[in-house]
């Protein structure tokens, strides 16, 4: 399924804006001027992307919920290397190795990847509103398998430049994540249906809540008696209650104190009448009058 010409252009928008705001990253991070060009958008499976990646590479794999495919952003290990480099003093020059990072290489250099998968939600804010997680980081990329290998894929093609030096760097994107925030009409419909129906079931929910019934007691304050006491317990006891004669009684519902009420009679049944707790300022004043 190919992507409407609105469609891509609402995507390549999202690519140069994340392009941009990621040179601004790198070069504050490194003091160094970098730059991020997009070269190209387009779609392919995860197999023809993968195969068209230098092994090994620099690849940080992140979450982008509530998309549920995770993405890929892909730089060579040289530009990563020069990353460090600069990260801890150096000139940041060509000829950096080409191996797996040690951990405190991998340290160094995380927090300027955060940056850089941070701004996805900035660059994408207008299409669906992600969550951008980083979960690992892959050097090879037949190991990084973050999709099906028929599934299809967003690739963005950009070049970042570090001083005289290119590399290609590429962001891919679950395409069958994104198309559901693509098409701006349809997901307008669904959320209008959506929004009715929340509206609908509050409405129904409020009023059904008129008609629950539930349990209600009226009871004395708790009071604390010896086991052996209540064992001996028989007709014509008497308990001694440790409420006093003075405070109203509690009206409970689930085990939960919400009012206050004296004792009475309504007819020929019990009945009671709220009345203000004794902590509030009606009470009080009831009280001293």
């Amino acid at each position: 399924m190919k992507l409407s010409r609105e469609n891509s252009r609402a995507l390549q928008i999202a690519f140069e804006t994340f392009a941009r705001q990621a040179s601004t990253v790198m070069t504050s991070a490194l003091r160094s001027v970098c730059t991020f060009t997009l070269i190209s958008g387009e779609q392919l499976t995860y197999t023809e992307y993968i195969e068209t990646l230098p092994d090994p590479s620099y690849l940080t794999i992140f979450t982008l919920d509530p998309i549920q495919q995770p993405a890929v952003l892909q730089m060579p290990l040289a530009a990563t290397m020069a990353c460090v480099d600069h990260l801890l003093g150096g000139p940041g020059t060509a000829g950096q190795p080409e191996r797996p990072l040690t951990d405190l290489e991998s340290a160094v250099v995380g927090g300027l990847y955060e940056r850089l998968v941070a701004e996805v939600r900035y660059a994408f804010a207008s299409l669906v509103p992600v969550n951008p997680t980083i979960t690992g980081v892959e050097y090879s990329p037949q190991l990084a398998q973050v999709a099906a290998a028929a599934d299809t894929m967003v690739v963005a093609r950009m070049i970042l430049q570090q001083g005289t030096v290119e590399h290609d760097v590429s962001l891919c994107l679950s395409f069958n994540g994104l198309l559901p925030y693509m098409n701006s009409s349809a997901a307008d419909v669904v959320t209008d249906r959506d929004r009715a129906q929340r509206a609908e079931a509050s409405a129904r929910l409020a009023d059904g809540f008129q008609d629950v019934p539930v349990e209600v007691g009226v009871r004395f304050r708790a009071t604390t008696a010896d086991p052996v006491e209540l064992a001996d317990l028989a007709v014509g006891d008497v308990v001694r209650l440790r409420h006093p004669a003075e405070a109203p009684l509690d009206v409970t519902a689930a085990d939960v104190v919400f009012a206050h009420a004296t004792p009475g009679s309504h007819g020929r049944r019990l009945a009671c009448l709220i009345v203000a707790p004794p902590t509030s300022p009606a009470a009080r004043q009831h009280q001293e009058s």
